[in-house]
This record gives structure tokens, sequence and C-alpha cells, in this order.
């Protein structure tokens, strides 16, 4: 049983901003959303930027008993999700009859470590007595869609998946996969992750894997760009509703694009490092291809991992060569990352996102801050500005440490 899969709903939260048009005109016209970090005190770390969600009100989208109760990126998971449920047009509750074949997938690398240090250093200070009886609740990964299965009332599978970076991307494909064989008839999917705290950004720094243009935040992820040193570390939430035609179909929706492919693999090399050859990327990317039945030729543009760091955009280039071979150097290629950073366990949901909306409004996103080409990274990255261009298939690809490989694939949906 293979049913096609649509998307009705998006929803985004964002350094550009919270809502989907709001950071999706960002993006389109070039805008950064990286600046100095203000949740704590830089002084003594060697990164002092990151991309954080700066107009985001908890009250907006959550009961005011529910928000202490829950950590941040919680509030921007459930955010993005009412964004995408409401677009679709369902009902809050949802009814009884649907309730069962509705579901919620999501990706979260690293969960609650907000609640994690403020904890450990209330245990510290005040002692055990002093911890909240919801400090766990708040800390596990798969709370963010227990929360959005008790919020619109999903009974069908609630699931967390924590693959690093490839996480949201994972959590769109393993929903694909769920509705195409007939185990829900909707669910909502996608990632969120809130982790610009002290503890983190001293682990990335110790791993020498984040930029330090403190100077030029703005200018300091650049993928591709023979300059770049880092990724820029970001938060938020990206969700789309994923529903079957035939659900969609009968309750009239407004059917914004379809998931033809999905595509997943490991690296089994290193911890951190790619697998230098692009072997493991390029296994996803023709899994991906070869589930949605297209020839490398079919895609029109691929939304790049694009971290932003030296061995990622090096080893991703090499795979997309392998993969398309000469079709490469007509392929659109772009990082939105460039603009909003790098959103850990929410990236791949976000560019899914992205990825839709190339599609609605036949758009490419650019790559800001690629002004330096590096010899090794020749293709087309949509240098600079927007561009106008006919898109039929979109490619989204996510990879993480561990070597966790994820690709999407869109389409422009047709009767």
């Amino acid at each position: 049983m293979q049913r096609r899969v649509v998307v009705t709903g998006l929803g985004l939260v964002t350094p550009l901003g919270t809502g989907v048009e709001k950071t999706w005109q960002g993006i389109l016209a070039g805008k950064s959303g990286i600046g100095p970090i203000t949740r704590f005190d830089t002084a003594p770390f060697k990164t002092k930027i990151a991309g954080e969600v700066k107009d985001f009100n908890a009250e907006e989208w959550l009961p005011k008993k529910s928000i202490r109760r829950l950590d941040l990126f919680i509030h921007y998971a459930v955010a993005a999700a009412r964004m995408a449920w409401e677009q679709a047009g369902l009902p809050t509750p949802l009814d009884e009859e649907r309730a069962p074949v509705a579901g919620c997938v999501m990706g979260v690398g690293l969960g609650g470590l907000i609640t994690l240090e403020e904890t450990i250093l209330l245990l510290a200070d005040k002692g055990p007595d002093r911890v909240s009886p919801f400090f766990i609740p708040k800390l596990i990964g798969n709370m963010a869609p227990g929360e959005i299965g008790i919020e619109f009332n999903l009974k069908g599978p609630n699931v967390c998946l924590s693959t690093a970076c490839a996480a949201g991307s994972h959590a769109i494909g393993e929903a694909f996969e769920y509705i195409s064989r007939g185990a829900a008839d909707m669910i909502l999917a996608g990632g969120a992750e809130a982790v610009i705290t002290p503890v983190t950004v001293a682990g990335f720094n110790a791993a020498r894997a984040l930029s330090t243009r403190n100077d030029e935040p703005e200018r300091a992820s650049r993928p591709f760009d023979r300059d770049r040193e880092g990724f820029v570390m970001s938060e938020g939430s990206g969700m789309m509703l994923l529903e079957s035609l035939e659900s969609a179909q009968a309750r009239g929706a407004n059917i914004i694009a379809e998931v033809v492919g999905y595509g997943l693999s490991s690296d089994a090399h290193h911890m951190t490092a790619p697998d230098p050859s692009g072997a493991g990327f390029a296994r996803c990317m023709r899994m991906a291809l070869k589930r949605a039945g297209l020839a490398p030729d079919g895609i029109d543009y691929i939304n790049a991992h694009g971290t932003s760091t030296d061995l990622n955009d090096l080893t991703e280039t090499k795979a997309i060569k392998e993969v398309f071979g000469s079709h490469a150097y007509k392929l659109a290629i772009s990082s939105t990352k460039s603009m909003i950073g790098h959103m850990l366990g929410a990236t791949g949901g976000v560019e899914a996102v992205f990825s839709v909306l190339t599609l609605r409004d036949q758009a490419l996103p650019p790559t800001i801050n690629y002004e330096t080409p590096d010899p090794e990274c020749d293709l087309d990255y949509v240098p600079g500005v927007k561009r106008e261009a006919k898109v039929g298939h979109v490619l989204s690809n996510s990879f993480g440490f561990g070597g966790t490989n994820a690709s999407l694939v869109f389409a422009t949906y047709r009767p």
C-alpha cells in the first residue's frame, strides 16, 4: 500500500521571526538573523554570536499555566505546530473519529538543556528539595510531540527522533512513510531546538566547530565560501502537516506541495566528521531519488545542509557531483543557514518548510556571504540574492554527528 502524501500546513519559529511569512520574506531578502548572544555573559567564550529568536511571546501560543512547566524548545514546537495546524484548517481539538489516525513525529537534537543547566545550578546552590517536579518532563525530547499530541488530541503515532542535525528531516521522512503505508492519515512533523546555553557554546567551541567572527555576526555564517570557519548555532522550530491525499481531498484542504522521496544512510566513519569521500551523503540522496522515482536530472533545486564548516561543505559538494554528474553544474543550490544559522535538531524541519515555499513561490533562496569562491566548491550556490526559477522538484539535505544522513524530495502537487 503506497498512498500519496501531501503538505497542507506550515509553521516556523526562527531568528528571522515568528511566523512563516515573516521568516520567508526575510530569507528571500537575504536578511541575516545572526547577532550577539544576549542570554548569558559571553565574555569568557570564544564565540559570542548566535541566532536567537527575538520576537517570540510564549503567551500567544500557550496557556500561562503551561509556560513554566515546559522548556523553551517545547514552546517553539507547539507554536510552529499550531501555525501548521491552523493553516491546514483543522479543529482544535481534533474530533474523536480522526484522532486515532492523526499523530506527531518530531526531531529533537539535544532537548531541554536550558532546563538541565538551570536545575544543576539550583541543585548545587539550594539542594535537592528545590528541584522542580517538572524537571524531567521539561528535559526530555519526546515531551515536544507529547505536548502537541495533548494539545490537538492526536492519538495515532507519537514519536521523537534524536538523530542530531538530521533529526527534523528524519521526522518528516518517517511521517511520510507512516502515512504512505496507512499507519496514519495525518501527522504533524518537523523539528525543534533551543540550546543557546553556556555549556552548549563551550562544548562546540571545544570541538572547534563554531564561527568566532564575533565582530561581524551577520557575515559569520558563510557556507561554501573559501573563508568559512565554523557554523553559527541558532534555535527555533519548523513543522508541517502531512496528510494522505485522500484525507486532504475529502475535507477540501488546500494542498501546498507533495512529499515524494525520502532517503537515509550512515557514514559509519567518525563521531563528528563526515566520510570525506561523500559516499554516505551520496547514498542518502540516491535513495531519496529512487523513492521519488526520479532520475538525477529531475531535481531542480537543492536546499543544502551547507553548515559553513570546512568538512561539510566540501563533502556535500563532492556528493552532489557524484550523484548528479553533469547535471550538478545546472542545479541551483543554496544554504539558508547563511541567514538563520544552524538549528541542530530543528534544522531539517525548518529547511523542509523552505523547500515547500520554494515550490509555492517559484523563488530560490540565496546563499548570503558567498564572497570568495572556494575552488573545490564550484557549483551554483545562488550567491547573494534570490532568483526566480521554474521549480518542480526540490531536494533537502540534512546530515548529523554520528554520520547520520537524511534527504527529502518535495514536488509541486499535481492532481
